[in-house]
Order: C-alpha cells, then sequence, then structure tokens
C-alpha cells in the first residue's frame, strides 16, 4: 500500500504538556495580583468606566529577554508615575505572523538561528512574562498560535489578533475562549467589517479542537469572550485614525450593536510604516481625546530602548543592543516625551 499520510513531515517532536510546563515556571502571587488587576483595569476601560488612556507600548516583537526586562523596568517607573491617567500595559509580542517567510518570533526560533527551538522558546517566554508581571506591570500580546496560549496565557492581561488572522475562523474560535480582552484589527486593506465580523463571532459559543493542560486532544467548548474591541491599524488605502476615521467607526460598531470603543494603533498603515511618525500620530489622537472624544480608549505604539530596526545579523554578537529585528520602534526616549506629554494634556 502507497504511503499517503505526513509525506511532507520531516519530523515530530514531542513538547512538554501546559500542565508540567506551569509546574516548572508556576504563577506567583504578585504576578497573578497584576493579571488579574490588568484585566480588570482593560475592562473597566472599555466600559468607560474608568477614563484613563490605555497606552500599549513596547517592542515590536521580543528576541532579547534581557533588552525587554530592562524596557519593562523603564516602562514600570513610568507606569507608577502616571497611572492616574494612563493605565499602561506592556507589549510583549512573542508571535510574528509572516506574509511570505522571515523570523516568526522569540517562541518559534529563539536562538535567532533557524533551529526552531520551540520548547525553548515557550519557557523564555514564559519566565519574561513572570518577570515583568511580577513588577506589577501587566503584559499585552498578539494570539497567533491556537496552542501557545494553554502555556503562557495565564500571564497575559490583554490580547489582540492580528489584521492578517482577524478574518480567521481559528482566530475567532480561539478568542472566543480566551481569559482576557481581545482586541481585533481591522484587515490590512483597512476594512473594518472584517474586525466587526470577528468581534461578534468571538462573543458567542464554540466548539473546536484544542489541547487541554495535559496537551491532549480534545473538544473545547467556549461560553464567548464580550471584552472584544476594534483596533485601528490603518490600510493600504488611507490611515484611520483622523477624526472622521474614529466618528465613522464608531458609528459601524453602533450599527453592529457594538459598544464604541476605540483603539488605535499609532504604527503599521497609521503611520505609514515610518516608525518616526507614530508620534505625530499619537500627538494627533491625544488632541482628539483631549478635545472630548470619548469613544477612543487608548492607543498603541511600537517603541524600544533604541530607535529603528536591524536584520539579524550573521555573527550574532553583531545584535545591536536595545534594536527591533522586526517593524521600526521609537527610542526610549521618545516613548517618555509621548507618555508625559498626554499625561500632560489630559
Amino acid at each position: 500500500m502507497q504511503p499517503t499520510q505526513d509525506l511532507n513531515i520531516t519530523d515530530m517532536i514531542q513538547l512538554t504538556s501546559p500542565r508540567v510546563f506551569k509546574a516548572e515556571l508556576p504563577m506567583t502571587e504578585a504576578a497573578n495580583r497584576t493579571v488579574v488587576e490588568g484585566r480588570q483595569a482593560v475592562k473597566r476601560i472599555l466600559r468607560k468606566e474608568d477614563r484613563r488612556l490605555l497606552a500599549v507600548v513596547g517592542p515590536c516583537s521580543i528576541h532579547d529577554p534581557r533588552a525587554a526586562r530592562e524596557y519593562a523596568g523603564r516602562l514600570n517607573v513610568l507606569r507608577l508615575e502616571l497611572q492616574d491617567k494612563i493605565c499602561v500595559v506592556m507589549r510583549v509580542y512573542f508571535e510574528k505572523p509572516r506574509t511570505t517567510v522571515g523570523w516568526k518570533g522569540l517562541i518559534s526560533d529563539p536562538h535567532l538561528d533557524g533551529s526552531d527551538d520551540m520548547g525553548t522558546g515557550l519557557r523564555l517566554a514564559r519566565q519574561l512574562l513572570l518577570d515583568i508581571n511580577q513588577l506589577g506591570l501587566a503584559a499585552g500580546t498578539e494570539m497567533l498560535d491556537p496552542i501557545t496560549p494553554q502555556y503562557n496565557s495565564d500571564l497575559i492581561s490583554w490580547a489582540s489578533i492580528g489584521a492578517r488572522t482577524t478574518e480567521s475562523q481559528t482566530h475567532r474560535e480561539m478568542a472566543s475562549g480566551l481569559s482576557m480582552p481581545v482586541g481585533f484589527k481591522n484587515s490590512t486593506a483597512g476594512d473594518l467589517q472584517v474586525a466587526l465580523n470577528a468581534m461578534e463571532s468571538a462573543r458567542h459559543a464554540h466548539s473546536f479542537l484544542g489541547i487541554d493542560q495535559e496537551g491532549r486532544t480534545c473538544l473545547v467548548r467556549t461560553k464567548g469572550n464580550p471584552w472584544g474591541h476594534l483596533v485601528l491599524r490603518g490600510g493600504s488605502a488611507k490611515p484611520n485614525y483622523d477624526a472622521e476615521s474614529l466618528a465613522d467607526a464608531a458609528g459601524q460598531l453602533r450599527k453592529a450593536g457594538l459598544d464604541p470603543v476605540l483603539l488605535v494603533d499609532c504604527s503599521h498603515a497609521n503611520s505609514s510604516k515610518k516608525h518616526e511618525r507614530q508620534e505625530e500620530v499619537w500627538q494627533d489622537l491625544v488632541k482628539q481625546r483631549a478635545g472630548g472624544n470619548k469613544d477612543l480608549i487608548g492607543m498603541m505604539v511600537e517603541s524600544n530602548i533604541e530607535e529603528g530596526n536591524q536584520k539579524i545579523p550573521r555573527d550574532l554578537k553583531d545584535l545591536r543592543y536595545g534594536v527591533s529585528i522586526t517593524d521600526a520602534c521609537v527610542d526610549w526616549e521618545t516613548t517618555e516625551r509621548m507618555l508625559r506629554e498626554a499625561y500632560a494634556q489630559l
């Protein structure tokens, strides 16, 4: 009989089950408190009961845990200083969607060499999340692979579904079972309807295949996630952070029977993929917020210790510390200025 299965599979490597994995890197009381309080704060902001600005700030992606810890330490000091007007969540992205090919993130390839040591990647990611939450700083991330939430989602206060996956049934089903608020980005073309459909889908119960804490394949049944919200990231046609675009988005949400709350990504198409323009977008949005736009609940910024980005060098010793290896970011000095100026205007 001719073989018909796994013809293009070269290897299958068994990973530690989520339960054993979490026992090796257990949740702490301080981290648990940060996650619970972080999720509650975001929910209050989404309900417009907490009028603070939600600021999801941090590297485009994490590739160096040491630099990420330094960044988290700086951001946490600023969070404590500004917390009466701004709710800061650190952007801690471990998985990167690729349009064609490229580095897929710390979980997939922690050694930056194509060895795809995911067991190590999962451990590095969880340890970093534990350390960040231990500071009292809540963490946000993009949920890309449907299996990884079982390993690390207990340490996430806010999650996003990206522009490339918002239309995916798999990701809508996954979002319906996630335990934290989830932001759905509009499509790369700028279409909002895709995200509105995703929000509506994720609010409902779903059944799908997944794994349990023992790593066994099982039928997963969810009850739906009512904390989905829209993230505006611009599109190929034009940005969508201006007042007219925000009013249009709020109107579409109301028409769909959804709460008119808007989180705006200052990067990606809204800044024409020019990292230095994020500050300009941020300033415009702060002005709109200070001017009375109650539907605008927060912003996202891609920020790192140093500005710009770099390619992964052949010799990893040549990596520049604190510089993104994916999308270009604004530097720490700019980040601090943006947050302080927003604080002063609000």
